[in-house]
């Protein structure tokens, strides 16, 4: 047992608890350790093992502080943080296995912070278009992954063949990653179950206009930095000294170059290491003010071509909430400054499965097109509302057998013999199919089968069903973490004889060690004695142990030993 956990619980027990919060969770303390009291929450954060995972969390300035405390120097400025890592001290001097911890470890203070030239013109006009294209290209991702989320990789990172996918579908493959975490510290996606899904706010947010797009990106990710890159004013310290924020942490150096990429890629810095405008604000810690980066941007439009081949064409960036509408009914053939969308079949199916009907299709449609509506187009779309269920897919109340009914025969017949439906293990049952798979999968099994399927309640209303709801979005910092019951725990054994408790752990740790100590007795004259005790037991307030002296076995009252030292293992 270590003696310099002493201190450190008194420090602790004294500690209100916000400082126990937050000195917990700057050192990834679990709400289920097993402590039970203050000197085993001491013990185990001066472990070797938990200093090598706080270490690499300081940034340059404490790490460099912590060295010249361990040199016998002041911590300066840096003292009070240290004390609140529980590294340093009341009187700021390191805990001795601090000292051991860092033993050859090196640290010099943060290297000068100048601020960053305003970027030219023409460096903004880049910024800005990176920053447009990045925000579209994340709201393709996001799209994805609301009609079919992708695996992800133990270490977070999107697979290989799911990256393979997204770049035919526009995403280039090298920023994906960043994409994905940018998605996550911002709320609009989540990752559960090894896979990444848009989030409930991701539906608000793809309808937002270009500009509140990017200022909810932009305020995510600054207020996502780590400790090291943060300024004073809650912004963040220029970006070329970002490599140097964490000289102790081994995978600071490829995180550093990750979030300057994510920087550059949401035009906060220029090509050329400059400052736009519009990140002035954000780098001082203050709302976003997207205004000047609005000027650059490329007017959005809210108006369509549609053609007689049953294609829609934009004259320019669509209105976001226009393209996700329009998205739901026809396929993106392209995208651009001018992006072209299909309409087929299948493409108008999925807005009836999605909740559309025929009347707000056209409706719809009608209120954007500048060119009226095509005759092919309106014959589609009638021809797809006929066919569109045709199939009902619902629960026999008496038998809560899934039953599935259709007006034509023929269907009936094909699903029947369909071999991509032998899973589903389909019954005949007089003039319908039945099986014991729920309602759910068969109505998806039968769409993926491009089956005209629609769910049906038990009333008989048509249902409209999301194959993969949103969840809501999740905290994903350490704040989520409920710490107070942890800390009531240790509270509880608090006793108000704080020597007598310590006493008590020293004595069944040279027990179990079987250690030799130097016992300081009380004796009832009021003297004291000193003895060299090899330590075999204790118990009943009793310690016992052999005289190393005297060579005989010695019971003491506990009571009685003021002192007791370890002085051999």
């Amino acid at each position: 047992m270590s003696t310099h956990a002493r201190p450190l619980a008194d420090w602790l027990a004294a500690a209100s608890d916000d400082d126990l919060r937050h000195l917990f969770r700057a050192r990834g303390v679990r709400a289920d350790a097993p402590w039970q009291d203050f000197f085993d929450a001491a013990e185990a954060l001066l472990d070797p093992a938990s200093l090598t995972r706080v270490l690499p969390t300081l940034t340059a300035s404490e790490a460099s502080a912590l060295v010249s405390a361990a040199a016998g120097k002041d911590a300066g400025r840096e003292t009070e943080q240290l004390k609140a890592l529980a590294l340093l001290r009341p009187d700021g001097t390191p805990y001795p296995p601090v000292v051991a911890a860092i033993a050859g470890r090196t640290a010099s203070g943060p290297p000068a912070e100048a601020p960053a030239p305003a970027s030219s013109e023409a460096a903004a006009a880049h910024a800005a278009e990176r920053a447009f294209t990045t925000v579209a290209v994340l709201a393709d991702l996001l799209m994805i992954a609301r009609e079919s989320p992708f695996a992800l990789l133990t270490g977070g990172g999107v697979s290989a063949g799911e990256k393979r996918q997204l770049t035919e579908a526009g995403v280039p493959a090298e920023i994906v990653d960043t994409l994905a975490a940018i998605a996550l510290q911002s709320g609009l996606a989540v990752s559960a179950d090894r896979r990444l899904r848009s989030s409930q706010s991701a539906e608000d947010w793809l309808r937002s206009s270009a500009a509140d797009r990017w200022a909810v990106l932009a305020t995510a990710f600054r207020d996502a930095l780590p400790r090291g890159v943060r300024s004073e004013t809650g912004g963040w310290i220029p970006p070329e000294v970002w490599p140097f924020a964490h000289p102790w942490d081994p995978a600071w150096a490829e995180r550093s170059r990750t979030l300057q990429e994510a920087a550059s890629l949401l035009g906060l810095i220029a090509e050329d290491a400059t400052e736009p405008e519009w990140a002035v604000s954000l780098r001082r810690g203050d709302a976003a003010d997207p205004e000047a980066l609005v000027r650059l941007l490329p007017t959005e439009v809210d108006r369509i071509f549609l053609q007689n081949d049953l294609t829609a064409i934009a004259p320019g960036p669509l209105e976001p909430a226009l393209d996700v509408r329009l998205r739901t009914i026809a396929a993106r053939e392209s995208a651009a400054q001018a992006s072209s969308y299909r309409f087929t079949s299948e493409s108008v199916a999925h807005a009836f499965v999605a909740g559309e009907t025929e009347q707000s299709i056209l409706d719809f449609l009608s209120s954007v097109s500048l060119t009226g509506l095509p005759q092919p187009l309106s014959y589609l779309i009638a021809q797809t509302a006929q066919r569109h269920g045709l199939v009902r897919v619902s629960t026999d109340d008496e038998t809560g057998r899934t039953r599935i009914e259709s007006s034509d025969s023929h269907l009936i017949q094909a699903m029947a013999v369909d071999q991509s439906l032998r899973p589903l293990a389909l019954t005949a049952h007089l003039d319908a199919l039945t099986t014991r798979v729920g309602r759910d999968t068969v109505y998806w099994a039968l769409t993926d089968a491009r089956y005209p399927a629609t769910l049906v309640g038990p009333d008989g209303a048509l249902l409209v069903r999301e194959r993969h709801p949103a969840p809501p979005s999740s905290a994903s910092t350490g704040d989520s973490i409920d710490l107070m019951p942890l800390i009531t725990r240790l509270r509880s054994h608090q006793g108000p004889d704080a020597d007598a408790a310590w006493l008590d752990r020293e004595l069944e740790a040279a027990v179990r060690a079987k250690s030799v100590l130097q016992v300081t007795v009380g004796m009832p004259d009021g003297s004291t004695r000193e003895l060299l005790l090899e330590a075999t037991g204790i118990g009943g307030g009793r310690l016992r142990g052999r005289d190393r002296a005297a060579d005989v076995e010695r019971t003491l009252p506990v009571s009685s030993i003021l002192t007791a030292t370890i002085v051999a293992p």
